[in-house]
């Protein structure tokens, strides 16, 4: 007899009273053939998965697994009629996430991960959560997601996932599976949550050193009350969060002081032309990250540029006009959004300042656009190249002076 049931991540936020999103279904007693012949088309590349013909939602055939290889593919599945629902759950990381529901709406819970939803406990099904090291970076995601609810990592799952960060497991993952898990982690409520849990069981050092190093390194109390710089950085996170729900944003942030990792210690506190060093370290992260052009571009505008942004109402005219000139804003201002709210978030990412207004965000959102709209009159189009070039700095140096007077009315 063919059985359906949901499964996953939709029951689980059904039971923690959340909004659901995807519905993922587990078919047992099923096959392949029975499936296409019911209509459903199959998409799935390492095992059986189907989309629904109407809905388009996915049925995978029940499954069970067995490690036969190192790393996150290093698997061999068993699918057929044979294989049970309780042998499908097994297989999930969590036991929040091993739970299904009946088409009466029956609960089917083999491993307490209802129990564990009411205690707030991020807990394992198995030993064989090692296996994949993937499993890791999710569990640090949900660490993320569900932080505001009062989650914790059971003691068990801790040391588990420190046994896996000493393994060497987590150094053959794909760039892209860790890229998906870091994005999805960054488009939370407490993206800071993520690189924290990463920290505790010793996977940030493995995974991004970059950002591993600059825990304990300091910077000037008169500037950063937190003075560590790893500090700053989750501090800046939360931020992000509060600033906007781009993970753009937040990926700004995460990356815009990796430069301080390169700071001489001789220099410490301070950390002078951090912004024009961290370039390097950036571009190299983005690089092995395959990070997406979007998320790239953000990242080295608000590494190379963040410090002249916090100071732009400090600075003249002719100053002002000749970093903004490097600045992608001609092509399409809004491009700028997110690296505006990095900068906020850096800023308000101190202690005692986290509610601090940020004068230069919206000074520079409604300058920017001002400034790309400046053209030439058509009576000068025949000028000469030189010509054309001071009549529009003039322009620009013009309407500098008056944004810089009016200060946060409109140029």
């Amino acid at each position: 007899m063919v059985e359906v049931y949901l499964v996953g991540g939709a029951v689980r936020d059904r039971l923690l009273g959340l909004p659901v999103g995807e519905r993922d279904y587990v078919v047992v007693g099923s096959s392949p053939a029975t499936m296409i012949e019911r209509g459903f088309r199959p998409v799935g590349r390492d095992f059986p998965v189907f989309l629904h013909p109407e809905t388009h939602e996915e049925y995978a055939l029940a499954r069970s697994e067995r490690k036969s290889g190192t790393g996150h593919g290093g698997f061999r599945f068993q699918t057929g009629p044979d294989v049970s629902l309780i042998a499908d759950l097994a297989r999930r990381d969590l036991t929040i996430n091993a739970m299904a529901e009946g088409p009466g709406g029956e609960i089917i819970d083999p491993y307490g991960g209802r129990a564990d939803l009411e205690s707030r406990l991020l807990r394992h099904v198995s030993p064989a959560f090692v296996e994949d090291p993937l499993r890791l970076l999710r569990v640090a995601r949900f660490s993320a997601r569900f932080h505001s609810l009062g989650f914790r990592l059971a003691p068990e799952t801790r040391s588990l996932m420190e046994s896996m960060s000493e393994s060497g497991e987590l150094t053959t993952l794909a760039p892209e599976r860790v890229w998906q898990e870091t994005r999805r982690a960054l488009s939370t409520d407490h993206p800071e949550r993520y690189i924290q849990t990463l920290r505790e069981v010793g996977a940030l050092r493995v995974l991004f050193p970059e950002i591993d190093c600059l825990f304990g390194i300091p910077q000037d109390p008169r500037e950063h009350p937190e003075i560590d710089t790893g500090e700053h950085l989750l501090l800046s996170l939360a931020a992000s969060a509060r600033e906007s729900q781009d993970p753009v944003v937040a990926y700004a942030v995460l990356v815009h002081d990796l430069g301080k990792g390169r700071t001489d210690p001789s220099l410490w506190p301070r950390h002078p032309a951090h912004d024009e060093s961290g370039l390097e370290v950036v571009r190299a992260f983005n690089a092995r990250l395959r990070v997406p052009h979007a998320f790239r571009q953000a990242a080295e505008l608000a590494t190379r540029w963040h410090l002249e942004i916090h100071r732009a109402l400090d600075q003249d005219a002719p100053r002002l006009d000749g970093w903004l000139s490097q600045l992608p804003y001609r092509q399409d201002p809004t491009l700028l959004d997110p690296v505006l709210a990095a900068c906020a978030a850096d800023f308000r990412g101190r202690g005692g300042h986290e509610a601090d207004p940020y004068p230069p965000r919206p000074f520079l959102s409604r300058l920017l656009p001002a400034l790309a709209a400046i053209r030439l009159e058509p009576s000068e189009y025949g000028w000469t190249p030189g010509e054309k070039r001071e009549a529009l700095a003039h322009r620009r140096i013009a309407l500098i002076k008056r944004a810089l007077k009016d200060g946060s009315s409109k140029p």
